[in-house]
């Protein structure tokens, strides 16, 4: 049975770096392979990754909704033959893109199909890293509602915190299994405020630690560097290891 960690936060909370990191983290620990799923339709996971996407599944569902699958071949074998070509391989780790959200019209046959073969190719990996937007639609879609961590990401901003206390209530609300969750303040720049604590508190999510503002993350991004290749002493890297010891069995 694969242990599953979702990330979820407002947009710009770092919460893509941290999912990197995490990847990191489990090749470090020898916890592998790890199946990386980015859900969020602003994909930049790979970038994180330094691994190059070819397919997403957001493309086979699009294709096999018009028509477009190939004379002779049946939707089974075309929804696998997708699956497989969307699964960007790397040492240790794998990464599968979900892609742009779906249009209008019905998907009810392509996603029941995507979700047979997503079950087959989870059993693969014993962890599952999930990059997830907003909203928690890509993680009540996917085979793995039973997410055994969600983490969520906040910036040291009231909004950002809000946000992720807003995810974590909506993650109830779908009744997806959530095992726990779990709150990480990124791009600290002091440790949070007593107010801070108190609006944790009341939310009833446990704060998991803080990760501090890291210049490194910024040059690492601003150079087309993959920030997952940042080295172990740096700030960032040694307080995402250290939470991610807490939750990690």
């Amino acid at each position: 049975m694969a242990f599953s960690i979702a990330l979820a936060g407002k947009g710009g909370t770092g919460k893509t770096t941290l999912a990197g990191l995490l990847v990191k983290y489990l090749l470090h620990h020898h916890k592998q392979p790890v199946l990386a799923v980015d859900a969020d339709s602003n994909s930049n996971l790979n970038e994180v990754l330094g691994v190059a996407v070819c397919d997403t599944l957001g493309n086979a569902r699009e294709e096999m909704k018009k028509g477009q699958v190939p004379p002779g071949m049946t939707k089974d074998v075309f929804i696998s033959m997708k699956l497989e070509q969307a699964v960007a391989e790397s040492e240790g780790f794998d990464l599968i893109s979900m892609g742009r959200p779906e249009g209008s019209g019905c998907y009810c046959a392509a996603n029941s199909l995507l979700t047979g073969f997503l079950e087959k190719l989870v059993g693969n990996y014993p962890y599952i890293v999930m990059d997830n937007e907003a909203g928690m639609e890509h993680v009540s879609r996917l085979t793995t509602k039973n997410v055994d961590v969600l983490l969520l990401v906040s910036d040291p901003s009231r909004r950002g915190l809000q946000a992720a206390l807003r995810i974590d209530a909506l993650a109830r609300e779908l009744n997806i299994g959530v095992g726990k969750s779990r709150l990480v303040i990124n791009q600290a720049k002091e440790p949070p405020s007593r107010k801070t604590l108190e609006l944790i508190a009341q939310a009833g999510v446990e704060l998991a630690g803080t990760v501090p503002d890291d210049p490194t993350v910024y040059d690492y991004d601003f150079r087309g560097i993959p920030t997952m290749r940042m080295p172990a002493d740096t700030p960032c890297v040694r307080a995402a290891f250290a939470i991610f010891d807490t939750i990690v069995p």
